[in-house]
């Protein structure tokens, strides 16, 4: 299974809730969100598996048909616009450090946050996506959240 970006990320998460703990076998996941049509399949398929979730709707996680290494997810609060690329499976995984630490009510407390990071308890509001992460990722990241939030 091979696949690629056609552009940059425009968030990065470093997301220590429990199901992503649970998935994970780790303390966190670090997932690179890009808009769907930015992800090009170039060998194979993945398969798609449905597990639990924080909302009770599930995720929808893509799973390498060999090897079974989780690729990327799709949560059903941003449906099929925005896939969660698990930065661990990119060539340049080096240089996508998580820009927000999320859902850290539930995160391992032996694990320190970085003291710089921007942190939050749950998801941070639509409104400090220019903050976080700038003029163009953040108008990326609102751009898809309007199209399935409206």
């Amino acid at each position: 299974m091979r696949f690629e970006l056609t552009d940059r990320p425009f968030a990065i998460h470093g997301c220590r809730c429990s199901y992503c703990q649970r998935e994970t076998g780790s303390a966190f996941a670090v997932n690179a969100l890009i808009e769907s049509d930015r992800v090009r399949v170039l060998e194979r398929s993945p398969e798609a598996h449905v597990t639990a979730s924080a909302s009770g709707q599930g995720q929808t996680i893509l799973r390498c048909p060999r090897c079974n290494v989780a690729l990327w997810s799709n949560d059903p609060g941003f449906g099929e616009h925005v896939t969660f690329v698990r930065v661990g499976t990119l060539e340049a995984r080096q240089d996508l450090a998580p820009q927000v630490h999320i859902f850290t009510s539930t995160r391992l407390e032996w694990l320190d946050l970085p003291a710089h990071s921007p942190r939050s308890e749950g998801m941070y509001p639509v409104s400090d996506l220019r903050v976080l992460f700038g003029g163009t990722d953040g108008q990326r990241w609102l751009a898809c959240a309007r199209r399935v939030h409206g």
